[in-house]
């Protein structure tokens, strides 16, 4: 079978003359085609070559227009299988553990805290620079307070458990469980939905673009992934190597450096051309003006527009990073209409305290956290089975 799929591309290649453009590699079509000059090209999993991979070669390539189809048993010898991914429903309660082993240490202090013999105002200090510390922010961290004093005014306990439930109850208010944590995904007509995925570089947005399809792709929606940072050339790469592994095609160019709106663009032609449900889009990390990132984001989002609509537009933040984290949210949330943040890294060395914190900053909720480093270790945010994490409920 590998000699008939090898033998089937040196064919492609002999037909095709000289030229330097890349080959289109295409797990869904079942064909080999060029595209046309500086658009950007499908590479779906099982690339291997430097031609899949995106990088121009020597080789001559097909005259335009040129097909090959391949029969449907090569096509489906030549594509992996994906594992199918666990639907998105109950994630984070499966790793809560993991969120658990950084969160337990701090609900811990201050359930001794509240538990002991005499809270006087010593003690009400400690628990508040607890909270602090906890990367929470100051303003939240004195109303916590505040209403866990007037709490404990109230019910005159020390029991362990009820001052766990009191602490529960109040972690609760200011995670806010009432807020719409719900990603906008559906199909618009025969429209894909379209995720925008924003950040700096360095707090896993590339993976996250990645993670997300998978959770997706989980709860049975297809999506295609556009390499919309094209400034950072790694980053195109990272995608491609996470897309193969997750299943999503990806639509990249085929030219260094080019213009990451036209990514876009051409990521959400080939969504609504292949009926795809969502197309998520991963954005340049490394613009150095805010300037210059509203123009890039602006100019990316009224593209889209032209076409589809864009449904949410994801920040994602490195929870470890704690106040520096919160600095590049204000940024983004002044440059772009953010519809709602991504937490990686919160089962590292991050506090707890940084949902609330963000939250707070911009008014809009965290919808997703990242728990670990396989693909199916991001979840959708869940605040009870995030505040019993840290409670040990």
């Amino acid at each position: 079978m590998e000699d008939l799929i090898i033998a089937i591309v040196a064919a492609v290649v002999v037909v095709g003359g000289g030229g330097g453009t890349l080959l289109v590699r295409s797990r869904h079509r079942h064909a080999l085609q060029a595209p046309p000059p500086d658009r950007a090209v499908e590479s779906g999993p099982s690339s291997g070559s430097s031609a899949a991979a995106g990088t121009a070669t020597a080789q001559p390539t097909l005259a335009p227009g040129t097909t090959v189809t391949l029969p449907p048993d090569v096509a489906a010898a030549a594509a992996p299988e994906v594992e199918k991914p666990p639907p998105s429903a109950g994630r984070m309660v499966r790793l809560r553990s993991r969120l658990a082993r950084s969160q337990s240490a701090f609900g811990g202090v201050l359930l001794n805290l509240l538990s002991s013999d005499r809270l006087d105002d010593d003690t009400w200090d400690e628990i508040e620079e607890t909270l602090i510390t906890a990367d929470m922010g100051v303003a939240p961290a004195r109303q916590l307070v505040e209403d866990l004093r007037t709490d404990v005014k109230v019910e005159g306990t020390r029991d362990p458990a009820e001052v766990r439930s009191m602490l529960r109850r109040e972690l609760l208010n200011q995670v806010g469980v009432d807020m719409d944590r719900s990603l906008h995904t559906a199909r618009h007509g025969d429209r894909p939905a379209v995720v925008l995925v924003v950040g700096v570089n360095g707090t896993g947005k590339t993976t996250t673009c990645a993670k997300l399809a998978r959770v997706l792709i989980g709860d049975g929606q297809t999506v295609l992934l556009g390499a919309a940072d094209t400034f950072r050339a790694a980053a195109v790469d990272q995608l491609q190597t996470w897309g193969d592994r997750v299943g999503a095609p990806v639509i990249r160019s085929d030219r260094e450096g080019a213009d990451p709106a036209s990514v876009a663009f051409d990521a959400v032609n080939q969504g609504i051309e292949r009926g795809a449900d969502v197309v998520i889009v991963d954005t340049a990390g490394r613009l150095h003006t805010k300037a210059g990132l509203m123009d890039e984001l602006g100019k990316i989002k009224r593209v889209i527009s032209r076409h589809a609509t864009v449904d949410e537009v994801l920040l994602v933040l490195d929870a470890t990073t704690g106040q520096n984290g919160l600095r590049q949210a204000r940024v983004f949330a002044e440059v772009v209409d953010v519809t709602g943040v991504v937490l990686t890294k919160l089962d590292g060395t991050a506090k707890g305290g940084i949902v609330i914190a963000v939250q707070r900053e911009l008014g809009v909720p965290v919808k997703l956290v990242g728990l670990g480093e396989g693909q199916d270790d991001m979840a959708p945010f869940e605040p009870e089975a995030f505040v019993d994490a840290i409670v040990g409920g």
